[in-house]
């Protein structure tokens, strides 16, 4: 079976998608106090990050700190539910802007996706010890969703 990776227009179909993302991210009053001006490497990041998770190259985690520098990121940013959730609703417009495909199962994944990885970002994010982190420690690697019975 084809992966998410694959189906989304491999590298240069992320990109675009995380291009947009970010731009309405930096751009987002809710947002942007959280990424102040943005950072230039930030889009390849997190190009990287989804492409690894959707079964793409694992450059993030070989040639770009991994997650365990993905913790260290958002460790004290404090994000809000507020925030995460306008997060999560930025990413899903940033997929049709970026025309990435709208079949449901994609978008399941996708959605589910972005929903947990925004859940632990929270939870990292206000984690004053080590054992108040999530207990993952590496990227996560995402499927197609499973057909309901």
């Amino acid at each position: 079976m084809e992966s998410l990776y694959d189906h989304a227009g491999g590298h240069d179909g992320l990109h675009r998608f995380i291009d947009i993302f970010y731009a309405s991210v930096l751009s987002d009053p809710l947002l942007q106090p959280l990424f102040g001006a943005g950072r230039p490497e930030h889009v390849a990041h997190l190009t990287a990050f989804t492409a690894e998770t959707f079964g793409g190259p694992e450059t993030f985690s070989q040639e770009m700190g991994g997650f365990l520098g993905l913790i260290e990121v958002h460790r004290g940013l404090r994000i809000s539910e507020p925030q995460r959730q306008r997060f999560v609703e930025l990413y899903m417009a940033a997929a049709d802007r970026a025309g990435l495909p709208a079949d449901p199962p994609f978008r399941e994944a996708l959605r589910s996706h972005v929903e947990f990885g925004s859940q632990v970002a929270v939870q990292n994010s206000h984690a004053e010890t080590d054992d108040q982190l999530h207990p993952l420690r590496e990227v996560p690697h995402w499927d197609w969703p499973t057909p309901s019975a």
